[in-house]
């Protein structure tokens, strides 16, 4: 019984949210029942427990979802990012459709600008080639799946998104952990990828289907988009900045072990227990900002009538506010489920998964769960290392393995099963696309399981060759 007041709490959520209800208001909801049905005391579980775990996420990872907002907004109204697509899409032409939107997709991601930022950049360009090339419009979304939301999200080393910063908060690794099995995982995705998508491609033309008739966000690429957008080789500095200024502050700058204390003599709340838990972080806040004052300097011509850097500042502000209070209620919700009792026998019996004899295979079946029971790979990755982190970090140190892999493993699993129908980002990549979850959606769950399968493809080849 206490095992299924879990189940019926999950439903609900996962339900509600597919239908377009917001996370910030239905997880405490959600939570609050399964409380309730438990028989412990409902406002200590909201105040005390929900709300803290909230305040924690949003403490911890917050800088990171604004600066990020910001320069992903700076680089989408400046053109920037429009230029890089375009360039990309260009340049490898209508006989490369597919690779040429992933690869548009890869780029942006890996230089720091967000999915939700990329799907707005792309689409234009990507649907303008699909239908020159007389492509199924239904694969569009698929392709940007691909290029933004694998690999470069979670599996190559040194990515700055969410999704690869979160474990080194818990771990007291760095964003370039177990590189290796990073860009196997990473590469071996994309090729696999790329091979379906090709393939569902060439079946589309044999069988006689076009782009097809469609009206809904349709865009009017009849105006001299080239002209309008600065240089592709001017949009990509802010990119490479963004990667070069983080790498040098995590491997070269000689961070003081010390910084901490003063502030933690004081006895504050939520201070970080070692100055490595925040490395990462550090970093990424600097490149971040350097990364958009040049992006501002280097694209503020190209920012369209009415629209000027404070408005495009403010933009980016804001939708960083719903990102994170969306994830941090996600947070809050999982926390909440984990202190009532039928959530034990869950826990034992994932803590019990002892194949490969790590605690690898534990971690990834816990992540790609929660993530998808969630619809988010960063609210579902949170939830479980915040509930079992330290467990699997004990495990690894008993039996010799580095946090490094732990990171690595955590971060792909992430970004597994999150790209389930209720995700957010699917829901809205289709919305700017004009399609639906009928038209394109089976495409993307074939990727979903690639995703998934990808991160225990890593484990084996981790406990196969010693590599991380």
């Amino acid at each position: 019984m206490e095992v299924l007041i879990i189940i019926v709490s999950l439903i609900l959520l996962i339900y509600f949210a597919y239908h377009g209800y917001s996370v910030i208001v239905l997880a405490p909801i959600c939570a609050l029942i399964a409380v309730c049905l438990s028989g412990l005391s409902i406002l200590p579980s909201y105040t005390e427990l929900f709300m803290a775990k909230g305040v924690t996420y949003i403490k911890n990872f917050f800088p990171i979802f604004l600066l990020g907002a910001i320069f992903g907004k700076v680089m989408q109204d400046t053109g920037l990012a429009k230029s890089i697509a375009h360039a990309i899409i260009k340049g490898l032409g209508k006989e490369r459709a597919v690779l040429s939107v992933a690869l548009a997709g890869v780029v942006l991601t890996y230089g720091g600008v967000s999915m939700f930022v990329v799907v707005f950049a792309v689409y234009p360009f990507a649907a303008e080639l699909f239908r020159e090339a007389d492509i199924p419009k239904r694969l569009i979304p698929a392709c940007i799946v691909l290029g933004a939301f694998t690999a470069t999200m979670d599996s190559f080393p040194g990515s700055p998104q969410i999704q690869n910063i979160i474990p080194t908060t818990f771990f007291g690794t760095t964003i370039y952990a177990a590189p290796i099995c990073g860009i196997v995982g990473g590469t071996l995705l994309l090729v696999l990828g790329f091979l379906y998508l090709n393939h569902r491609v060439k079946a589309a033309l044999a069988a006689g289907e076009g782009y097809g008739n469609h009206t809904i966000n349709e865009p009017d690429m009849h105006e001299n988009t080239e002209n309008k957008l600065p240089p592709w080789y001017i949009a990509i500095i802010p990119l490479v900045a963004v990667l070069v200024i983080n790498l040098g502050m995590i491997n070269l700058y000689p961070w003081d072990p010390t910084l901490l204390q003063p502030f933690q003599s004081m006895k504050l709340p939520l201070v970080a227990t070692s100055v490595k838990n925040v490395i990462s972080i550090w970093s990424l806040i600097i490149a971040l900002i350097v990364g958009i004052l040049i992006a501002m300097g280097l694209g503020y011509k190209s920012i369209p009538k009415g629209s000027n850097l404070v408005k495009t500042m403010n933009a980016g502000a804001i939708g960083s506010l719903l990102a994170i209070m969306n994830t941090a209620s996600e947070v809050g919700y999982g926390n909440v489920i984990a202190s009532l009792p039928g959530f034990k026998a869950i826990s034992h019996a994932l803590m019990s998964i002892h194949l490969g004899g790590t605690p690898l295979v534990s971690e990834a079946v816990t992540v790609t769960t929660l993530s998808g029971v969630t619809g988010s790979a960063s609210g579902g990755m949170s939830i479980a290392l915040d509930l079992m982190s330290k467990g699997w970090l004990d495990w690894a140190h008993r039996i010799g393995m580095s946090p490094d892999i732990l990171h690595r493993v955590a971060s792909m699993a992430s970004g597994g099963m999150d790209t389930l129908p209720h995700n957010g980002a699917i829901i809205t990549l289709l919305l700017v696309c004009g399609l639906t979850h009928k038209q394109s959606y089976k495409d993307i769950f074939v990727l979903t399981l690639l995703k998934t399968s990808m991160s225990f493809v890593v484990i084996a080849f981790h406990l196969t060759t010693g590599l991380y």
